[in-house]
């Protein structure tokens, strides 16, 4: 069941205008503080934006769809909610693999939740901190962006190695994904013998 979701869950870069529950929200980062954790130092912060006054001001320190330029969310179509993912300094300089980790819990849960997600890392992060007040000693890692989802992105194939993604005709998204086969090997790698 969660391999089915996780092969269904894309990312989202445009939202209805629904309004997200707080305790959906708040499901999403209890997710997050369980996952797994480096030597278990647990040095994340997360901050819920779900303030109407705040939505378009966080927006405007994001970036989108990098091979699409002009691929992102009208302000009718903005994300209903972010959380933002901290390091807290003090705890550890850097957050290893934690917040990946931390960022795709939060995806499942809003994705289990009807909620469509995009992970987001292209930040400036100097303005957010002034908008949300972040104290020195926490860094900006990532911003999860949710909202229920306004598209439906279409999983297909890389043709000549091209991973980007792109619009068809109707102004479909289109997300290569390689092959199985091409990225997965068993034990070691072809004609090598494991010592």
């Amino acid at each position: 069941m969660i391999y089915e979701k996780i092969k269904k869950r894309r990312s989202i870069r445009k939202f209805t205008q629904k309004e997200i529950r707080g305790d959906i929200l708040t499901k999403c980062v209890d997710a997050a503080r369980l996952s797994p954790s480096g030597k278990n130092r647990q040095p994340l912060i997360f901050v819920i934006v779900n303030d109407e006054q705040l939505l378009e001001r966080v927006f405007n320190t994001t970036s989108w769809a990098g091979y699409l330029p002009n691929y992102y969310p009208t302000k009718e179509e903005m994300p209903r909610a972010y959380v933002i993912i901290l390091v807290d300094k003090n705890i550890r300089q850097d957050c290893g693999h934690d917040c990946g980790i931390a960022a795709m819990s939060i995806s499942m849960v809003a994705y289990e939740n009807n909620l469509g997600s995009c992970i987001l890392g292209a930040l400036d992060r100097l303005k957010l901190r002034s908008i949300l007040n972040i104290p020195e000693n926490c860094k900006i890692s990532l911003a999860v962006a949710l909202g229920y989802p306004a598209e439906e992105p279409i999983i297909d194939k890389v043709r000549k190695n091209d991973i980007k993604y792109w619009l068809d005709k109707e102004g479909k998204l289109h997300v290569p994904k390689r092959r199985l086969e091409e990225i997965m090997t068993w034990n070691a790698f072809p004609n090598h013998s494991a010592s």
